[in-house]
């Protein structure tokens, strides 16, 4: 009986989503539907003529200001979670994110376990193996006078990198990648029976691994397992982490890990053969210019196009009153592309002094734990594209992954020239 009511709601709310969005043109809705996923700046720029927060059908607000953004996303009166919580989530959307879904002080407190995994000094000793592994994918790739960007290179690349900063032995990439578009396009929300057992299907198929490694590790003499996350949490076990919270955070990880970068890079290259000129430009200096297209790309097409924030009191936002329970929609796509803090901000330059810190890793006490990370991994296989394929052209058309939360390429056939 839950099962059927869950899933009427959920036919319910798809056809509510298609009528506001198609009949009625409700930027909202149509942020959830193809348009959204076409081109959600188009979008957004409608919102902007709105002003700095816009009422939403559902009773909430929607912001595209980058300012607005930020401070609410700074702010400690607003949180991941609702104000009041009304019940059990429907059967297919249990799935527990760890801190990334929760607020001070649990998120505070595992947030903590993972954060010096993650640190800048800890990441670049990674730089000689992210190297490395980008050399092999690429000379594998240029086999090929044709090849699909996302299933050769920009998904095997985190894939790798995190597993073994996780200790996942044996990773395969091709099933980790479905599991991470599987997670990544339920962020937007459950689009139907067949997503939800997929979505089951790939959280239990994870917390296998994580069971396994888990055993693994708890044999062996203490003090000898390596100094990593998953060490970390088996020393506090018990103390600062309950064992239920440890596949939670293990999965956060593992999917956070690549599947931010594996977009991060699709996007990068997809704006840079955009711009023939940029790529030129990149080409001429990879080394000096491929930290600033990523930067650039992070400002312009993010991988994380929004996220919300819930009012824990009644609090003013750019001189409106969010009440205590309402949310606020922060547009970090539109963020980055807002005239009032930007120059020419619908121009993708990978040249540009940017006048502010963009928001496509957050802002707050939730910023992205991984950002160091996938700068890292998208740095190092732009510049060694640029170096490797100066010739690299696109093959055919690029598919999207079905999310408008998460954008990025899901195929990107793309052609070189074979020396």
């Amino acid at each position: 009986m839950r099962a059927l009511r869950f899933a009427t709601t959920l036919y319910a709310n798809r056809l509510a989503v298609a009528y506001h969005g198609y009949l009625r043109g409700d930027p909202m809705s149509r942020l959830h539907l193809a348009p959204g996923r076409r081109d959600p700046y188009a979008i957004y720029d409608g919102l902007r003529a709105e002003g700095d927060m816009a009422p939403t059908r559902l009773g909430n607000y929607v912001t595209p200001s980058h300012r607005v953004c930020d401070t609410v996303l700074r702010d400690r009166r607003f949180g991941v979670r609702a104000a009041d919580n009304v019940g059990p989530p429907p059967p297919g959307t249990q799935v527990d994110m760890s801190f990334l879904d929760r607020d001070p002080p649990d998120h505070t407190r595992l947030r903590r376990l993972a954060q010096p995994s993650f640190s800048p000094r800890q990441i670049a000793g990674f730089r000689p193996q992210v190297e490395q592994t980008v050399d092999k994918l690429l000379e594998e790739a240029s086999a090929a006078e044709t090849f699909d960007l996302v299933s050769a290179f920009s998904a095997p690349l985190p894939i790798a990198v995190i597993t073994d900063l996780l200790g996942v032995p044996d990773a395969d990439a091709s099933r980790f990648a479905e599991h991470g578009a599987t997670f990544g396009s339920a962020l937007d929300g459950i689009r139907s029976l067949r997503h939800a057992a997929r979505l089951i299907e790939a959280s239990r198929e994870l917390e296998d691994v994580f069971t396994r490694l888990v055993a693994t590790r708890r044999g062996l003499p203490a003090g000898t397992g390596p100094d990593d996350v998953v060490g970390r949490l088996l020393a506090a076990e018990g103390d600062r982490v309950e064992a239920a919270e440890m596949m939670p955070m293990l999965r956060l990880l593992l999917v956070a890990g690549f599947e931010t970068t594996v977009n991060l890079i699709g996007n990068a290259v997809g704006a840079l053969l955009d711009h023939p000129d940029q790529w030129a430009d990149l080409c001429a200096d990879p080394a000096g210019l491929a930290e600033r297209a990523i930067e650039e790309t992070l400002r312009w097409d993010p991988p994380v196009q929004r996220t919300a924030r819930c009012a824990l009191e009644d609090v003013e936002v750019a001189g409106t009153v969010v009440r205590r329970g309402q949310f606020v929609v922060t547009l970090l796509g539109a963020a980055g592309r807002d005239p009032a803090v930007f120059a020419d901000a619908a121009r993708f330059d990978i040249h540009r002094v940017p006048e502010a810190d963009h928001l496509a890793f957050s802002s707050g006490i939730h910023y992205c734990v991984g950002a160091p990370l996938a700068r890292l991994e998208a740095t190092v296989a732009l510049r060694r594209l640029a170096e490797r394929m100066p010739g690299l052209h696109r093959a055919g058309p690029l598919r999207r992954r079905r999310s408008t939360l998460i954008r990025g390429p899901i195929h990107f056939p793309v052609a070189h020239q074979i020396r």
